[in-house]
């Protein structure tokens, strides 16, 4: 086969579609314009380490604001306090935000539901709130007339003008609350709460992240739960639920592990055998299904659980591992304990450096005297839980014992928790939901007279979403591949633009079960040595530099950068800021000069729009600049019609420059439309181009009701536009290709509206300005075309042959050859057969692809997804038992209402801002199979743009098969021809296939297996989480006060609990 002529049917297809793309786009014209304003331009060679510092500067003060609110309130609920007097009969009426604006049958408001006047407000998400008072959220447990809850409600009163007058000295405050350690939340602004669907209220403060932070500090706890034959049936239930209780109080700076006992010791997770593990989402998720699956059975003894349990805390603290600062045991039984007292002669007395919490389970209270003599005497607090109403109340004590150090000693420690989800937002505009941190503070009584007792009277606690961090590391002072993170003192990370913390389920998106411990080096994996991760977590300053694949277009395609990562502390804080930019054109930044006048004139021509999510004015705190879109803003600022906007100048600036060079584009673009001819170039649709400032500007050649592609830069499309996170894919591919080749991306299935077949190609090429040796992108420019315009002109160009031949020999028309357009990444633009389209080419012709990999045109690059969600198949837990005995499947039910059901109402509507860590919800079974966090890898292939042309030979069997390729000039293009009569199936497809990653676990016996799948997911979580990766303890501790009244040990009070909460069981038993 005649190798010239593919090379001329390549050429001719090249040469007509490159005149096609260059007159559409006016790339030709765009470059000249920037070229003739070279002489004016400055490059300027952005200074990561300067930006790192001032970008943490600024987040430092905007943080520090949020910390003076918080102090505040702290001031002035302790300052209330002092000088309220206890009056165990006080009558008041607050707002309750559940019964606000309820009225009765006579159209009376109900008691504590008065008149609350809500008005929906953009800077809270548009949800109906009151900014002028709070109101006072209970949970169903607590009962709302109760003397403790109103004394507190009253005492508080005094935050409201505190909450107003914060809002007014900084706007950009989202939530503020107090959470009371006797279990109301006050919250401002004022909000209508909405019950769930059963009509249950189960946000309770106190079990909340920021909560339980705020009142103490890291802990190492054992769990030992008595499993002996004794504990079944409804104490084993209310066991259960009180170690999943006991779970949730704790976080990532927690340390914990959990022992069962009967006749023979056994930690729940055998792989975590002697050691302590970090509490974060995903060990405590891991836990609460082992907890699930424990049975009673056998006699149990006590001291060898309590010997273990103190020599793993030992060991831990003689190491300095764990929290390294306040240690406890809880034990959880029915009673029968003894040969006890020699264990804590041996290991804890005289020091006492573990606490003891007991927890007796069941109404008997024959052995109340020893389980409470247990926690007496080793500085703990005992309790008995008889029924599961009783467990939250119960477990919130040992929160109040462990907070008397810091209470008696008067420290305010301010604490800023990890990243977690705004479920409210989640509910109504999935696309927007926000990752926040809280900031929190604990309020003590200063009453003289309580002092040993060291009351905690609550926590005080400010949200801050953390997009608004960001935006004080502006996209545009990033180049095109740059970008800002933060990660904690964990290493885990607080915000990353490849952060997804969502997964979907059906057609639902739904926050993943470990979104808020992904670590760094699951994000940044190329720092394979950890590095960057550990200097970051010693809140290092410095830099870095690592060669990156970086996966765009949902992983199928992949570019390759050197990037620099600078690094510094937010000081007050314990998070840690890194900025990225790409080696080459992403560290130099371009100034332009043009007058107002010029630029302004510019700026108001209707095809032109500004990036909407970046900052260019500010306009979320006024109320009267919301309204305004960021082009707008520009324009009043510009104007001088609106003196008091903020505006980014040197931003504002690069705009009107970018504005003034890229006008005479719409001229170009318009004149083009008004004389298209209809034939030849049918099926361009439309123009566009942007700019380093986030500026964009279009023009269609086809009118709006046919454009293929609509969703194409629009918001619905984020891949499209410059957002906070990025610059549209189109420019970022285009960036990494030559100035003047272009880039042609197929639009693949399922991003195509309607589903069905691709059809249209995006071309986008970049524009490259230089001066003094420095190359910078100015901006990339391109067009949209429809498939079948490329197809035509393909298949024409297929036919043409030199003059001297007359008719062709051979071509793409005959039924020997196959013919194909592929892309730089293997995917198919054109062949014979329309279903092939978009599909990767290896799944279509595995030998050519093979051959092709062979002889180092393509090359295979391995890629890796730490945050992927891989199935588990359902299994079910013994299904055949409901059967065996109606009275089984009766109990069983009646369990299920009062434990899953009861327990797992987490699942709230409105408690939305406050860490809703019950989203993602082991414990339900679904019939079908689950999906579950996982490690994945999947391969890219890249085409290597140095070999322009091969061909060759593929011994196939019977016979040869022939190929040819060939690189079209000034594209990302392949012609490739092969020979459709040798049938090559001897060689598989080579597919895309994305496999989950099988961790080898030594055995017993010094030999290695892989896992089958099932068991493999625990054992890759065992050795992941029993891995202790580096991490910075917070920096303050507070464990004992020789002041203390180790006394106070429980036992003696009893909680009230709402009557409502005790016929709740019974109500859905009737229902």
């Amino acid at each position: 086969f005649p190798l010239f002529r593919v090379k001329s049917w390549a050429d001719a297809f090249g040469g007509e579609l490159y005149s096609i793309v260059t007159k559409y786009s006016g790339s030709l014209l765009l470059q000249k314009k920037y070229k003739d304003v070279e002489p004016t331009l400055k490059i300027k060679e952005v200074d990561g380490l300067e930006l790192v510092k001032k970008f943490s500067e600024q987040m430092e003060s905007m943080l520090r604001r949020k910390v003076e609110a918080v102090e505040r309130l702290v001031e002035a609920a302790e300052d209330a306090d002092l000088n309220h007097e206890y009056n165990s009969s006080l009558e008041f009426d607050y707002y309750n935000s559940l019964l606000v604006n309820d009225k009765d049958e006579n159209d009376n408001y109900v008691e504590l539901g008065d008149e609350f006047i809500l008005e929906p407000n953009e800077h809270f998400n548009n949800l109906l709130v009151n900014t002028t008072y709070s109101d006072i959220q209970l949970p169903t447990n607590v009962y709302n007339k109760d003397p403790d809850i109103l004394n507190g409600v009253y005492m508080s009163e005094a935050l409201n003008p505190i909450f107003v007058d914060n809002f007014e000295r900084d706007p950009t405050l989202t939530w503020q609350y107090f959470g009371s350690s006797t279990g109301f939340f006050r919250l401002y602004p004022g909000i209508k709460w909405l019950p769930d669907e059963n009509g249950v209220i189960s946000f309770d403060c106190r079990n909340r992240g920021w909560y339980i932070q705020a009142a103490t500090s890291p802990k190492d706890i054992v769990i030992i739960v008595d499993v002996s034959g004794s504990m079944k049936g409804l104490r084993m239930t209310i066991a259960k639920h009180t170690i999943i209780t006991i779970l949730d109080t704790l976080g990532e700076n927690d340390f914990v592990n959990i022992i069962a006992y009967n006749d023979y010791v056994h930690f729940i997770e055998p792989c975590f055998k002697g050691i302590l593990v970090q509490a974060d989402r995903d060990n405590r998720e891991h836990f609460k299904q082992l907890v699930d699956e424990l049975q009673a059975k056998g006699v149990g003894t006590v001291n060898k659980a309590l010997t273990e349990s103190f020599k793993i805390l030992r060991e831990f603290r003689d190491a300095g591992q764990g929290g390294l600062c306040n240690q406890a045991i809880m034990l959880i039984t029915d009673g029968a304990v003894e040969d006890y007292e020699a264990v804590f002669e041996k290991y804890n007395w005289p020091d006492r450096k573990v606490r003891v919490f007991t927890y007796l389970i069941g109404r008997e209270v024959t052995f109340a005297p020893n389980v409470k003599w247990i926690a007496c005497n080793n500085k703990g607090y005992y309790t008995q839980i008889s029924t599961l109403a009783d467990v939250q109340e119960n477990v919130m004590e040992y929160l109040h014992v462990l907070s008397r150090p810091m209470v008696i000693n008067h420290d305010h420690d301010i604490i800023w928790t990890e990243a977690y989800m705004d479920s409210a937002l989640f509910a109504s505009q999935a696309q927007s939901l926000l990752l926040m941190t809280t900031v929190a503070m604990p309020v003590f009584s200063k009453k003289n007279e309580t002092r040993s007792h060291g009351i905690l009277l609550g926590v005080v606690g400010s949200d801050v979403p953390l997009r608004e961090l960001l935006k004080l590391a502006p996209r545009y002072k990033l180049g095109v591949h740059g970008y800002a993170f933060l990660n904690t003192n964990n290493g885990y990370i607080l915000s990353h633009p490849d952060l997804r913390p969502l997964y979907k389920e059906g057609k639902k998106l739904k926050p993943k079960p470990n979104y808020n411990s992904v670590d760094l080096s699951e994000v940044e994996w190329e720092d394979q040595d950890e590095i960057l991760r550990s200097a970051m977590i010693n809140g290092e300053t410095g830099y870095l530099s690592m060669d990156v694949k970086v996966p765009v277009d949902k992983g199928k395609r992949v570019l390759f950068l050197t990037n620099d990562y600078f690094f510094t502390d937010i000081s007050g804080t314990p998070f840690s800021l890194g900025v990225v930019l790409s080696r080459g054109h992403g560290e130099y930044i371009l100034l332009g000069n043009t007058s107002v006048e010029e630029g302004l004139h510019d700026l108001l021509q209707p095809d032109l729009s500004l990036a909407n999510e970046w900052i260019y004015c500010i306009t979320d705190i006024d109320p009267d600049h919301r309204k305004l879109s960021q082009l707008e803003a520009v324009i009043r600022f510009l104007t001088g019609e609106e003196p008091d906007l903020e505006c980014d100048e040197e931003l504002v600036q690069e705009v009107l420059f970018d504005a003034v060079v890229t006008a005479p584009m719409e001229a170009y673009w318009t004149t083009l439309a008004l004389n298209m001819s209809v034939e030849s170039e049918a099926g361009v649709e439309m123009a566009f181009l942007g700019t380093r400032a986030g500026l964009m500007r279009s023009a269609l050649y086809v009118g709006s009701e046919k454009i293929s592609n609509r969703k194409f830069l629009t918001r619905k499309d984020k891949e499209s536009i410059f957002t906070m996170d990025h610059f549209p894919l189109w420019y970022r591919r285009a960036a990494e290709h030559p100035p003047g080749s272009f880039i042609y991306s197929i639009v693949s299935e399922e991003d195509s509206e309607g589903g069905g077949l691709p059809k249209v190609v995006t071309v986008s090429t970049a524009v490259a300005v230089s001066v003094d040796g420095k190359m910078g992108i100015a901006a990339a420019v391109g067009v949209q075309i429809k498939l079948d315009l490329l197809q035509r002109k393909f298949w024409m160009a297929m036919q043409q042959c030199s003059a001297l031949d007359g008719a062709c020999p051979l071509s793409c028309q005959d039924d020997i050859l196959n013919c194909f357009l592929i892309d730089n990444n293997g995917f198919i633009l054109v062949s014979k057969r329309p279903a092939e389209t978009g599909k990767f080419f290896g799944a279509v012709d595995g030998s050519v692809m093979t051959q092709l990999l062979n002889m180092g045109m393509f090359r295979r690059v391995t890629m890796y997804d730490y945050q992927a969600m891989c199935k588990v198949p359902y299994h079910h837990h013994s299904g055949a038992r409901p059967l065996l005995s109606p009275i089984y499947a009766f109990l069983a039910a009646v369990k299920w209402l009062i434990s899953d059901f009861l327990i797992f109402l987490l699942e709230f509507n409105m408690s939305s801002f406050w860490h809703s860590d019950n989203l993602a919800d082991a414990h339900k079974h679904k019939k079908h199979d689950t999906l579950q966090p996982c490690d994945t890898e999947y391969p890219v292939f890249v085409y290597e743009p140095a070999i322009k042309e091969t061909n060759g030979l593929i011994e196939c069997g019977d016979c040869q098969k022939m190929f040819v390729a060939q690189q079209i000039t000034s594209s990302n293009l392949l012609l490739l021809i092969t020979d459709a009569t040798c049938d090559c199936s001897v060689f598989p497809p080579v597919l895309l296939d994305v496999k989950e990653v099988k961790y080898i676990l030594p055995c017993a016996a010094g030999t290695y297996v892989v896992l089958n799948s099932l068991a493999h997911n625990a054992s890759v979580k065992c050795e992941r989480m029993r891995s202790q990766k580096l991490r910075r303890r917070p920096d303050t501790c507070h464990a004992f006060h020789p002041e203390e009244n180790a006394q106070d040990c429980g036992g003696a009070a009893e909680v009230s609990v709402s009557p409502m909460l005790l016929l709740l069981p019974l109500g859905l038993l009737l229902q």
